[in-house]
């Protein structure tokens, strides 16, 4: 697997653009499409909020039963959440806008909103910025970065990712962008997230790769503890690779499995640092739990802690507020065996072993914690299992961007 530049519009045969179309913001780019040459497979993973946003419930029917997609129209600024039937066929008319533009089936196009609940859409600005999108799309690099930046809200750097490998002598290639900065803990999945690839391979094998991932990634981040209404995470393979149709769990899968791993933990990773006000991207890693499912459960407790990620913030070397998360996570364990670690790319202190804190020093501590990339390494001495969860600091300005949302 090589790491290369690009998102969306890396993989052989898709198209994107990004235009103004004056939803919600002005004086900057509102609007993204993403577009395949070909039909493409698609799979999905959405929301569990009990309040879905229409475009969750229009892409979850054409997921699940349309023959293939083959372009997303994705707008930011208003989520089209909480809109009743009129949220629903603004759903309806933005992807027979693009049907007629592009071509294409209505049942075909996906669409994707972000922004703040409650609003209706300007069905106007919606078709109109579909028309500048189709006369504008491209398979630049370029074009793949303008709607990254189109679908920011919050987002203060736009998140792609992109990777070649190889399938049947066939080089395959996979890219992907997402948003994500505010109402960020997954439930299934959190954000809205793109990923496009040329390779072949079967709808179900696809959706089975895809949902299972999911739970070690883009559920293993939180920035705040709120599920979104709007969470959508699809991908679309058109199969112009022409490799062999991977349909079993062999080799080829796997490769697969991977190369969605790295795309879907790069943009996790970059969402949790650039979360609402962040100064810090925060990691947890628990080794040697007893299970898989704990090791998930301390990690996310860690990273979710208010008095945590505030503690990383000031710098304070208050390595209690981990060890009391830990506790208060559900899984049993004996904190009297338990090591833990504060650590930056440089630097790794052991900071508290059996049952109590070391002798560490204050300043020494309080200095990595002003890294921008700060980890607590967690050994749970109980077993062979792990997992990493992915959070940051919690600032000032994250209440000052959620006290003025609206305006």
């Amino acid at each position: 697997m090589n790491i290369i530049d690009g998102g969306v519009t890396a993989a052989k045969g898709f198209e994107a653009a990004g235009v103004e179309a004056g939803i919600k913001y002005l004086n900057r780019k509102d609007m993204a499409l993403i577009y395949s040459k070909k039909p493409c497979r698609t799979a999905g993973v959405f929301t569990s909020n009990v309040v879905k946003a229409a475009p969750v419930l229009w892409d979850k029917e054409v997921v699940s039963h349309s023959p293939y997609a083959q372009a997303v129209v994705i707008n930011a600024g208003i989520a089209n959440a909480c809109t009743g039937r009129q949220g629903y066929e603004c759903c309806n008319k933005t992807a027979q806008a693009a049907a007629d533009c592009l071509q294409i089936p209505k049942d075909a196009v996906l669409v994707a909103s972000t922004g703040v609940i409650g609003m209706q859409l300007p069905i106007d600005k919606l078709t109109e910025g579909v028309k500048k999108l189709s006369e504008t799309k491209s398979d630049t690099l370029e074009a793949g970065q303008l709607a990254a930046e189109a679908i920011m809200t919050t987002d203060t750097i736009s998140k792609q990712a992109a990777v070649t490998f190889e399938v049947g002598g066939k080089t395959v290639t996979m890219g992907g962008m997402c948003k994500g900065s505010g109402m960020i803990h997954p439930n299934m999945c959190t954000m809205l997230c793109f990923i496009t690839s040329d390779v072949s391979i079967s709808k179900e094998l696809m959706q089975e790769a895809l949902s299972e991932n999911v739970v070690d990634t883009f559920n293993m981040i939180s920035v705040d503890g709120d599920t979104s209404t709007n969470d959508t995470l699809v991908i679309l393979a058109n199969g112009m690779a022409e490799n062999p149709e991977i349909t079993t769990k062999n080799e080829d899968y796997y490769k697969f499995a991977d190369a969605l791993n790295y795309i879907n933990t790069t943009l996790a990773k970059k969402m949790a640092g650039d979360g609402e006000g962040a100064t810090a991207l925060f990691e947890t890693k628990v080794i040697n739990a007893g299970t898989k499912e704990d090791a998930r459960r301390l990690s996310k407790s860690v990273i979710c802690s208010s008095l945590t990620k505030a503690a990383i913030f000031g710098h304070d070397a208050n390595c209690g507020r981990i060890i009391c998360a830990l506790g208060y996570s559900g899984v049993d364990f004996d904190p009297e065996k338990i090591e833990l670690y504060l650590e930056n790319k440089d630097k790794s202190i052991l900071v508290y072993k059996d049952g109590l804190m070391t002798d560490y020093d204050d300043d020494e501590v309080s200095n990595l914690l002003a890294s921008e990339e700060v980890r607590a390494l967690v050994d749970m001495k109980m077993g062979d299992a792990s997992a990493c969860a992915w959070g940051c600091d919690l600032t000032y300005d994250y209440v000052k961007i959620n006290a003025d949302y609206r305006s």
